[in-house]
């Protein structure tokens, strides 16, 4: 990954703290995306002493305001021009149902609008580099939110559930790199999916106290977020996938998603909702 240049969202810590670090171990130049600007540094501090690597650099932006995600990409976009990497990392689930300044519940906002957003907003460094990569953070939790999806209600306006949502926007996180795989076949971008496998994180830090509960018990039966972070980086890095694209994977290996992910028109149909949803179509 020498002279590689990669973005990580989420990168302050759990999977896209050890993505992030092991991409500088393999020689990268990182921007670590994160909202907290005070763990940030602390996190890039921590990956410069433990890689030798100081090609990290923290940009800031919270995934629930659009307008931020925009000052992301045209920050990123005034300093490079080319972008070998994205991970879409970053993702959260809610404690109740709340909607963003925008008016787009939280966890539907954060975990499928913010990725679609960015990663649009960054196709013309990602289409510059030679060989570039996008990798979405999905679950497996994916397959309730198949259960519910509804193209009419994607924001759960009805029976509004935390994993409900989160499961939904995971279903999203895989629909939405299909179909961008179809749109990018021509320009020599793959994109793929995954499933980390159940990540010690803090991805339930905005959640319920019931729904921390079961986490905190389920901890110690978690992996580590080393280990959460492997499929990432064969995604990201590996030449096994540099002509596979469009697939969902777990333990590095593609499996089938839910059959809602496979739906062409459905995949369609919420990219057309994402793009009024990101007002994309008005840029």
């Amino acid at each position: 990954m020498q002279n590689k240049l990669c973005m990580v969202t989420g990168a302050n810590s759990g999977i896209g703290k050890a993505t992030a670090m092991k991409l500088a171990e393999q020689g990268a130049f990182v921007v670590m995306v994160c909202r907290d600007e005070e763990k940030a540094n602390k996190a890039r501090d921590e990956i410069i002493n433990k890689t030798g690597n100081t090609g990290v650099e923290v940009m800031l932006a919270d995934f629930a305001y659009q307008y931020e995600i925009r000052e992301l990409a045209d920050h990123f976009k005034s300093k490079f021009d080319e972008l070998d990497v994205l991970v879409n990392n970053a993702g959260m689930i809610a404690s109740h149902r709340e909607e963003t300044i925008d008016g787009i519940e939280k966890t539907f906002a954060v975990n499928h609008l913010g990725p679609f957003l960015l990663t649009n907003l960054l196709l013309e460094p990602l289409k510059a580099a030679e060989e570039s990569r996008i990798v979405n953070v999905s679950s497996e939790v994916h397959r309730l939110g198949a259960s519910v999806f509804d193209l009419s209600d994607l924001q759960l306006t009805q029976g509004f559930t935390p994993i409900k949502a989160y499961g939904v926007s995971k279903l999203c996180n895989i629909m939405f790199t299909r179909e961008l795989s179809k749109r990018l076949e021509d320009d020599g971008i793959i994109a793929n999916a995954l499933h980390p496998g159940a990540v010690s994180t803090k991805l339930a830090e905005e959640a319920s106290w019931l729904m921390k509960l079961f986490y905190f018990i389920g901890t110690p039966f978690m992996r580590s977020p080393d280990k959460g972070a492997e499929t990432p980086i064969y995604l990201a890095t590996s030449d096994e996938v540099k002509e596979i694209s469009g697939k969902y994977f777990k333990n590095k290996k593609p499996i089938q998603p839910a059959g809602k992910a496979l739906d062409e028109d459905l995949c369609h149909k919420l990219w057309e909702i994402s793009e009024q949803l990101t007002a994309l179509r008005n840029n």
